[in-house]
């Protein structure tokens, strides 16, 4: 193992890898578009509806895994940075094991966690049967999903933005044509969708592991006691225990939000569907710098190289809330415009307009929050990201209740608002003492 060598920072550095990840991430969204706007040209409400439901069960599951991406980021980062190879490959067939297992009892569960999503979200029925049609397709995708997750993970923590760009192209883009071409030309709707989304992931996994036998064919053995040793599995099973948490809260806030804008009818359910694309988006655009301070931070905890690690705090702060700025002059903007591109539901336009503003502005309150995820993840400081969550869903349950009673569906976004404020400021107030604590080791 070489010795670990201190490293500098540089605007172009971070845009070189926060670039090619946004692109990767924003073609997410774009296929959410997509799913959206095909269904929207049926121009049924309920179909519409039971989309968004069945996707925000299917987001539940899938992000509660998330940790197979940004914690192998992290622990590929901190690997790299102390320039042990092994470590890095080690990592990622940990993560693989993982995701192939996990995926396959996702498959297994799939009735009951279609059962579950259904009595939880208690739509009106029409929305409800579209809904399980689609999940109960899409949940057979959940292997080769969650081997993505790994790949992309360790790509990412490598530093090799334009790779995890081209398996992002190719997953999205496989998806949309599959999903337009059985969806509206083969007349397949929603269960289309479904398909075309197995598709999409299935191809992206297969070109991935091919990449990455090519290049792990031409390095040197791993023993399997090395992979699999007890120290490095248990700092994975403890880091993907209390991400899995973070990510089971953090979605079970937007399926709250989702249930609860369900009881105010369909036609609010639908409108809150077309404009959670829009935050999606928001946070799509903010993830790319998140991953790249993953990689990052990650790197110069690995390095031992504090300076290196407070520069990347401030750069990736100064970059992602220009960016949210950004974002979010551009949705107001041209958010009107969007909406009726997505759907031909001419009550569903008028109520997602009406709530327009909420959903333009979630860029700039979840900015921070979005950063400093990025930091904690890169350092693997999980406990506390574990923690945090807990705190800022807390606030958000009680916002939720207290606000949505009182305004309705505006009380909702704002409960939304103050939960990702909150995600923020508690991971601020104590990045400094970790970083001093993680240095001084």
């Amino acid at each position: 193992m070489i010795r670990a060598k201190p490293f500098r920072v540089t605007n172009r550095q971070l845009l070189a890898m926060a670039i090619p990840t946004t692109l990767a991430y924003l073609t997410a969204p774009l296929l959410g578009i997509v799913h959206t706007a095909v269904v929207g040209q049926l121009g049924d409400a309920a179909l519409l509806a039971g989309l968004s439901a069945g996707a925000v069960v299917f987001d539940v599951v899938f992000t509660t895994f998330g940790f197979l991406r940004s914690g192998t980021t992290g622990l590929v980062a901190q690997a790299f940075g102390a320039c042990n190879a092994l470590e890095e490959r080690a990592v990622f067939w940990r993560a693989f094991v993982m995701a192939a297992s996990s995926g396959l009892a996702v498959v297994v569960l799939a009735p009951l966690i279609a059962a579950f999503g259904e009595w939880f979200l208690n739509a009106e029925r029409p929305v409800t049967a579209a809904m399980d049609l689609y999940m109960r397709i899409r949940l057979i995708s959940a292997p080769a999903a969650l081997i993505n997750y790994a790949i992309v993970g360790y790509f990412l923590g490598r530093g090799n933005a334009a790779l995890t760009l081209f398996l992002q192209l190719l997953l999205n883009g496989t998806n949309i044509a599959f999903s337009v071409v059985l969806g509206l030309h083969f007349g397949w709707g929603i269960a289309g969708i479904a398909w075309g989304s197995l598709c999409g992931e299935t191809v992206a996994m297969i070109a991935g592991m091919t990449i990455l036998f090519g290049r792990f064919r031409a390095m040197p053995k791993i023993l399997c006691r090395h992979t699999f040793k007890t120290a490095g599995m248990s700092r994975m099973l403890q880091l993907s225990g209390d991400m899995m948490i973070r990510s089971f809260v953090l979605m079970g806030a937007y399926v709250l939000f989702t249930r609860q804008g369900a009881q105010l009818g369909t036609l609010t359910l639908a409108a809150n569907a077309v404009l959670l694309h829009f935050v999606l988006v928001s946070g799509y655009f903010l993830d790319g710098f998140a991953a790249a301070t993953q990689q990052l931070a990650g790197r110069a905890i690995g390095a031992r190289d504090e300076p290196t690690f407070l520069r990347v705090v401030r750069l990736t702060a100064r970059w992602g809330f220009a960016l949210a700025g950004l974002v979010s002059v551009l949705v107001f903007a041209f958010g009107e415009r969007l909406v009726g591109a997505i759907t031909k539901t001419a009550d569903v336009r008028t109520l997602a307009v009406l709530y327009l503003p909420w959903a333009a502005f979630a860029a700039l309150t979840g900015a921070l929050a979005f950063q400093m995820n990025g930091v904690f993840i890169g350092a693997s400081w999980s406990r506390d990201l574990r923690n945090t969550m807990l705190i800022s869903f807390a606030a958000f349950i009680a916002a939720l209740f207290a606000f949505g009673q009182l305004f309705g569906n505006h009380g909702l976004w704002a409960a939304l608002h103050v939960f990702l404020i909150v995600r923020g400021i508690s991971l601020l107030s104590l990045m400094r003492c970790r970083a001093s604590s993680a240095f001084a080791e």
